[in-house]
């Protein structure tokens, strides 16, 4: 038998795809295995429906690439038998096959697709929970602050404006029983861009002042917010510092003062 004739009259192609007869498979199979012509033709059209399947596909993950690999190559040492097509046109058959090698690549991009959906909304999910968590510790420590606010054990230092701000004023609240302060700044302006108020616990004479707390523009924002506690102090003051705070007070910057 002339094989290149045999090669060239398309019943190679139609093998592959399992659209020949029982008795043509057995045909191609004894031919292949005689002759080495015949068996580099099948693996050339094996490795073309793989090249076919990547190629409408480019979203293949390489573990489905590697399934269809497996099937159309290493199977039964590198030849395919597939079911035969019994009473079905062979063109029809080879464009059925095609446009489910279409179909196939589609639905794998569509999974990687929605894979990656998936994966996003996870991202937003995560972000909105710890945007859920952060809230909640913030209410918290609201409820905490306005119970001191309301306790009767609390004492209100009243802080008004001084000559770098008149109009500004400020409440110290300090709990006697649980011994925590608390300061609402709703009556400060906003500090200029690379300033900070800060919150100072004073001893009158001699004239000592102790830092008890740094308020940013996002605290400022709050209105009243959890201070350090001093029980010697003899009154409060707020001035306008640089960001990060000072050491001292800057004492022509003392926007608000009061005594216990």
């Amino acid at each position: 038998m002339d094989t290149t004739e045999y090669i060239s009259s398309g019943t190679l192609e139609f093998y592959v795809y399992g659209l020949l007869s029982e008795q043509e498979n057995i045909e191609v199979n004894e031919l292949a295995q005689k002759h080495e012509s015949v068996r580099a033709e099948i693996l050339s059209i094996e490795k073309a429906v793989i090249n076919l399947s990547h190629g409408v596909s480019p979203h293949l993950s390489a573990e489905n690439y590697e399934k269809i690999r497996q099937k159309l190559i290493e199977k039964h040492s590198g030849v395919v038998q597939l079911e035969p097509k019994r009473g079905m046109n062979p063109y029809i058959g080879w464009a059925a096959a095609v446009v489910l090698m279409f179909g196939l690549a589609f639905q794998y991009y569509k999974y990687n697709e929605v894979t990656k959906e998936v994966e996003a909304v996870n991202v937003q999910k995560s972000k909105f929970e710890q945007l859920l968590a952060s809230t909640e510790k913030k209410n918290a420590e609201a409820e905490k602050a306005l119970a001191v606010i309301r306790d009767n054990a609390s004492t209100t230092v009243n802080l008004a404006g001084q000559e770098a701000a008149p109009e500004a004023y400020a409440k110290v609240y300090v709990n006697k029983n649980t011994k925590e302060s608390y300061v609402d700044v709703s009556g400060l302006p906003k500090a200029p861009a690379g300033k900070v108020y800060q919150v100072w616990a004073l001893k009158l004479d001699p004239l000592t002042p102790t830092s008890i707390g740094i308020i940013d523009d996002s605290t400022l924002q709050n209105g009243v917010f959890k201070i350090d506690t001093n029980e010697t102090a003899q009154a409060f003051g707020i001035t306008l510092e640089p960001a990060g705070g000072s050491p001292a007070p800057t004492l022509e910057q003392l926007y608000t003062l009061g005594k216990v």
